[in-house]
């Protein structure tokens, strides 16, 4: 099992891959600032599914679980559990 930071690297990692120039933090709100659209959306679930060999369902699509690197982190510990 990754640790949080682990977890947050491997984000931070994947969001740098796509969006460049930009020193991501914890708490950034990736759909505030504006980074996401509908189609990176589904790319970001899909990374998750498959890098942390999880299944997101219907009910966890919400934009709170996916809104920052921490609530992302977050979000993978309460799946994990």
């Amino acid at each position: 099992m990754l640790t949080a930071i682990e977890t947050k690297d491997k984000i931070r990692n994947f969001l740098s891959k796509f969006i460049t120039h930009q020193e991501w933090q914890d708490t950034d709100d990736i759909f505030a600032l504006g980074f996401v659209n509908s189609m990176f959306a589904m790319q970001l679930v899909m990374f998750l599914e498959k890098e942390f060999l999880i299944t997101i369902e219907n009910e966890d699509l919400d934009l709170d679980n996916f809104r920052s690197i921490q609530a992302m982190s977050d979000f993978l510990a309460r799946k994990s559990a």
